[in-house]
């Protein structure tokens, strides 16, 4: 399974880069916002330090205004990927950027023939966004695992890119029904590493340590 960081932050992203966490980065207006300071400089900056997937969004409502965004966000990076919104308008942004070679990631998903849909448009990633089903009493890991099944089904190749990770537990979840790629926060991506039983026995080795030579080495 793959894990992008879903943040505009340089920081986050240079740490998440050192331990080895990240295979990407996924961003949206909200995320750069934060920032305070001009997106595209923040941009420019996300892709001059990864070297995998960057998600750039179009904030375009139509299509042809999509695609021209899609294109403007392609002249920052050979490995921007661009983020798609998934309504009418958008799936034919989809199609025509997919014929361009140009690839898409579908997001704001929150059913399987939505999902279905940005397959067949040819998105070469969707984004169900988990955490957000989840808050209106649906069932976020149901609406991946319909995903899996039908992209398996019919041999489609776009990436599950399992969005709107708010805990550990979704992306456990995620990796066991075979979702591709996760998108998580670093606040909830640092918190993969922690244990209380790897804490605690981390202690007692230390400790047995400096017993054993007074700390020193």
């Amino acid at each position: 399974m793959e894990f992008f960081i879903d943040t505009a932050s340089i920081e986050e992203i240079t740490i998440a880069q050192e331990q080895g966490l990240i295979d990407g980065v996924t961003t949206n207006p909200t995320l750069l916002s934060r920032e305070g300071i001009d997106w595209r400089v923040r941009a420019q900056e996300i892709l001059e330090v990864v070297k995998g997937p960057v998600s750039l969004e179009v904030v375009a409502e139509d299509a042809p205004g999509m695609i021209a965004q899609a294109h403007d966000l392609k002249k920052i990076g050979d490995n921007v990927v661009v983020k798609i919104p998934m309504t009418p308008e958008g799936l034919k942004a989809i199609k025509a950027l997919s014929d361009e070679g140009i690839d898409t990631n579908v997001t704001l998903v929150f059913s399987s023939l939505q999902a279905l849909l940005a397959a067949k448009a040819g998105g070469a990633y969707v984004s169900p966004f988990i955490g957000r089903l989840d808050a209106i009493g649906s069932s976020g890991m149901n609406l991946v695992e319909e995903i899996r099944t039908i992209y398996d089904n019919y041999g489609y190749s776009t990436k599950i890119l399992v969005a709107s990770v708010r805990h550990p537990m979704h992306v456990l979840d995620a990796a066991l029904i075979g979702a591709d790629v996760a998108t998580v926060p670093f606040a909830v991506l640092q918190q993969f590493v922690h244990h209380p039983l790897t804490d605690k026995g981390l202690a007692s080795f230390l400790g047995d340590w400096h017993k054993l030579t007074g700390g020193n080495w």
